[in-house]
């Protein structure tokens, strides 16, 4: 039998998650981000302190951006490897709650260490606890209940011998991935333990590739091979899987077009010659026509929500198959189920089909559709006093090269990135599961992070920028480079057009339109340079061009602000592109232009589709 070492709680998570690896030789758990206070501050602090570069710790700015953080460098290490994130009990635990839930819904894993109240109750309520007069088991800590795959209240370190591993089991499970939440109380934190040795043996975790159902797999061919017009609608379980390379070889022999969701994009390279490019809401007019004439849709990787179906409303009477490793993904919509890894589910398939080829999806759509990406992000495309996102995309898409990956979050941004940006494989990162304002400063750093050898050119909108900047600092002193694309259309742009579509009046979106006593001024150049950046101001499209390659020498986060048109209209590349998206119009209301938004409302809402 081994022996036995004593340590305190916090002690030995750190030393277990020290010796947890990948296939690869590398520390699953890269490391620590960190800001303490009362409640992780001397148990996990010490910890940290103690395990030192085994483990390393990085300190941020806020709790919830240095989570997204590490949220966005498991996205760029396609959740092969993740970090984990602690802070203190109280406000500090709960503004992790937000980035929680985007990776909940993004399916990416990261491990929370949020400290907790005391597990002896001896001193409570102790500062920042949050009492529940009628349940004495309450703490804030429950918010992260509904927003991870795994929650567990650490009241005694011998929990550690089971919690610890169930968490990585989480983390490292294809279908179930998603954060885990370990609520970790203070003062067993700091109880030490006779810990079996054999505990922190070295593990190495493997993350599976399940293979499908014979049944299953005999019913999507069959269903294939009778379509005559099928589509493929890639997601984010290609990347996932690593399946980008038999995703192009399986479009290619079979001739079906691939078309991309948000976390699909560049998956295929724009070049390829059956990627017809973006879907749905925010789809190009080539996707959304293979789409419409689609009579069979193999949906891989995907999760289907509103924006790639249209909200249910783009597929029109086609039959779908579902290529998933979560069965409640696979079966969306009344899919048709193929539970299994998505390589290895295409490798199957394409050994069923043998020649089988699609009628041919007509080429000149995506010529016609790639023709007018060009028109739209020319530098003379519209004869507006102020840039569009489109042109400002077609600057930094022509300073761009191969190993350039533009990422964003939200705004008007994700959906024009999505129709026009041309990348290389790999070269595309959104977060658009949540579609979090705030994330894009703290993922750019992520991202970095993941794949260093990639340039980052990190899209925000003024709205955005404001909500969470502050990792800038960390990303300064840690001396991680990436490009900020910012542009100020001065207000939240994206949802004043929205605003308009759906009826509405200009209300409190753009600062024109808000109740204020003063237009505010904001030097957004002096402020990313108040922490230590880079900022210059573009004069225009062509000096932004210029701006861009003059940031890869650098070894500090540059940011490059523009000023852009807020007003929607021809020239824009949006206008001739996209699918109706479901946002209630209210069914009474004075102005002619709100009952013409509702009777157009009840005409796409009669389309949908009711299936499951």
């Amino acid at each position: 039998m081994s022996g036995t070492v004593r340590l305190t709680a916090a002690q030995a998570m750190m030393r277990w998650l020290s010796e947890q690896m990948t296939g690869e030789g590398e520390r699953f758990i890269e490391g620590v981000w960190a800001i303490f206070g009362h409640g992780n501050v001397a148990g996990l602090g010490e910890a940290l302190h103690g395990i030192g570069e085994a483990l390393p710790t990085w300190r941020g700015q806020n709790e919830q951006t240095m989570a997204h953080a590490a949220i966005a460098y498991a996205k760029g290490k396609s959740r092969r490897r993740a970090m984990a994130v602690t802070s203190s009990i109280g406000p500090g635990a709960t503004n992790m709650v937000t980035a929680a839930a985007l990776a909940h819904v993004n399916r990416l894993p990261v491990l929370f260490i949020a400290g907790d109240v005391f597990a002896s109750r001896r001193p409570d309520p102790v500062l920042q606890q949050v009492e529940d007069f009628d349940d004495g088991t309450v703490s804030a800590n429950d918010c992260f209940r509904p927003v991870v795959r795994y929650f567990d209240r650490i009241t005694r370190p011998e929990h550690l011998l089971t919690a610890l591993p169930r968490a990585l089991r989480v983390m490292t499970d294809p279908a179930n991935c998603g954060p885990v939440c370990l609520s970790f109380c203070q003062d067993v934190q700091t109880e030490a333990f006779d810990w079996p040795e054999e505990f922190f043996a070295s593990r190495v975790w493997h993350i599976r590739r399940p293979e499908p159902d014979a049944r299953e797999l005999e019913e999507a061919s069959e269903m294939i091979r009778a379509a005559k017009t099928p589509v493929i609608v890639c997601g984010g379980g290609v990347v996932y899987s690593g399946a980008e390379s038999i995703l192009g070889e399986f479009a290619t022999r079979h001739n079906i077009p691939v078309i991309e969701t948000q976390a699909g994009k560049s998956a295929l390279a724009q070049a390829h010659e059956m990627n017809f490019g973006a879907v749905g809401v925010d789809g190009s007019a080539a996707a959304n026509r293979v789409a419409g004439e689609a009579d069979l849709v193999i949906a891989v990787g995907t999760r289907l929500q509103d924006f790639t179906t249209g909200s249910r409303t783009l597929f029109g009477e086609a039959k779908l198959i579902g290529i998933n490793v979560q069965p409640c993904d696979a079966a969306k919509h009344g899919a048709v189920s193929l539970v299994a890894d998505a390589k290895v589910a295409l490798e199957k398939l394409t050994a069923k089909l043998g020649d089988y080829r699609a009628d041919a999806a007509d080429p000149q759509a995506r010529a016609d559709w790639l023709a007018a990406v060009d028109a739209h992000c020319a530098e003379s495309a519209v004869g507006n006093e102020l840039p569009t996102d489109a042109q400002v995309i077609g600057a930094v898409q022509r300073a761009s090269t191969p190993a350039s990956i533009a990422m964003c979050a939200a705004g008007t941004m994700p959906g024009a990135l999505k129709l026009l940006w041309q990348p290389a494989q790999g070269g595309y990162h959104m977060e658009y599961g949540y579609s979090c304002m705030g994330y894009e400063i703290a993922g750019a750093m992520g991202l970095k992070l993941a794949q260093p050898d990639r340039e980052v050119l990190c899209f925000v909108g003024d709205g955005s920028y404001m909500m969470a900047n502050s990792e800038l600092a960390t990303a300064v002193m840690r001396r991680i480079p990436f490009t900020v694309i910012l542009t100020d259309n001065r207000g939240y742009g994206c949802i004043n057009r929205l605003q308009q579509g759906c009826g509405g009046e200009e209300f409190n979106n753009l600062y024109k339109d808000c109740n204020v006593e003063a237009q505010p001024q904001i030097d957004f150049v002096a402020h990313a340079a108040s922490m230590g950046a880079h900022a210059v101001k573009a004069a225009g499209i062509p000096d932004l061009e210029t701006q861009i390659a003059a940031a890869r020498g650098r070894d500090i986060p540059t940011v490059i602000v523009i000023d852009t048109t807020a007003v929607p209209g021809p020239g824009d590349g949006l206008e001739a592109a996209g699918h109706w998206w479901d946002v209630a119009v209210p069914e009474v209301g004075g102005s002619e232009k709100l009952k013409r938004a509702y009777a157009e409302y009840l005409d796409y809402a009669a389309r949908q589709s009711l299936a499951n």
